[in-house]
């Protein structure tokens, strides 16, 4: 209704004036009776009010969809009345509707494409990263060390683009299970020990057995893994990894506190942000500033809650909270 009077008020306002002007050639004129003029003014409004209430009638529906969103795709171009400007205007919104629908269809496909590209690419490059691993484990000279170090770091970032293209996709890639916290923390620290030997971090876990968590092996070892990843790149040497665990109602909660350098305060609110590296990420060239956000987002689509608190010069304790699992 609101909408139909806006429409329809520059024409009552030129009525209106059509009105006093024709009142006003009456008067001048002077040869016509009042009562005259009084019903022929009368008559107009009448038969303006009737197409108006004709025009509102016919085009109720119309209005009212324009006065509020529709509710799905569905309803867009949904045709309920033949008048002329709703048809056109009903028809230009299926036509419009139907390139928007191609094009989305063609930018999902070219992601699908993408996706599996980045995938069969990251696995064919992982091939010779392990054959030359395996090449150095046969030697133990520095050199053969710094070459496992170098391979490290390449397949961590290998796993970071494979992850990252497999995050749109993610309904169709995970599996949520139940899972025992002490053993899926050993097996991820036990997988990262060369990096703890390398930074001469010393990983502490207390967590119960029998700590029973519902989550996804797979993308919870690759979140831990960057929360290892980050805690030990800016920890000093000696220095400790806790793991820790407790309950909280019907969750179970992890910590991961190092004593590395800390997070400056101004820049906590950002660490989850894509590509935010902050004033570490400028001291240290090998932040990529997405390890933190793919831990975020992990967290958020296994309906993982995921926070942060830091101290400079104290270090930082990253908090995940589990659904309990019954066991």
């Amino acid at each position: 209704m609101k909408l139909f009077f806006k429409d329809h008020l520059l024409l009552t306002v030129l009525y209106g004036i059509q009105l006093v002007l024709t009142l006003l050639i009456y008067w001048l004129d002077g040869n016509v009776r009042i009562t005259t003029s009084l019903y022929s003014i009368l008559l107009s409004s009448v038969i303006y009010i009737v197409y108006l209430f004709y025009r509102y009638t016919t085009h109720r529906s119309f209005y009212t969809k324009l006065s509020s969103p529709p509710e799905s795709l569905d309803d867009v171009g949904e045709k309920k009345e033949e008048t002329p400007l709703s048809s056109a205007f009903y028809e230009f919104e299926r036509k419009r509707l139907q390139q928007y629908q191609q094009n989305i269809h063609q930018y999902k496909h070219r992601l699908d494409h993408h996706i599996t590209f980045m995938n069969q690419w990251v696995h064919q490059m992982k091939t010779p990263l392990s054959v030359i691993h395996l090449m150095m484990e046969r030697r133990d000279d520095r050199e053969a060390l710094a070459i496992q170090d170098e391979v490290d770091r390449l397949k961590k970032g290998l796993d970071l683009v494979l992850y990252t293209s497999r995050l749109g996709a993610f309904t169709h890639d995970f599996h949520v299970e139940m899972l025992e916290l002490n053993e899926l923390i050993r097996k991820v620290t036990s997988s990262q020990k060369r990096l703890f030997i390398r930074n001469r971090v010393y990983p502490h876990i207390d967590i119960k057995k029998n700590t029973w968590i519902t989550s996804d092996e797979k993308w919870l070892s690759f979140a831990l893994t960057q929360l290892i990843t980050n805690a030990v790149r800016y920890s000093s040497e000696g220095s400790k990894l806790f793991f820790t665990s407790y309950k909280e109602k019907d969750h179970i909660a992890l910590e991961v506190r190092d004593e590395g350098l800390g997070i400056p305060k101004e820049d906590l609110p950002r660490v989850f942000d894509p590509y935010f590296t902050g004033e570490n990420g400028r001291k240290f060239q090998e932040s990529t500033g997405m390890g933190l956000y793919l831990v975020k987002q992990i967290g958020e689509k296994l309906h993982h809650n995921i926070t942060i608190t830091s101290r400079v010069e104290e270090g930082t304790t990253v908090r995940l909270l589990f659904q309990k699992a019954a066991h």
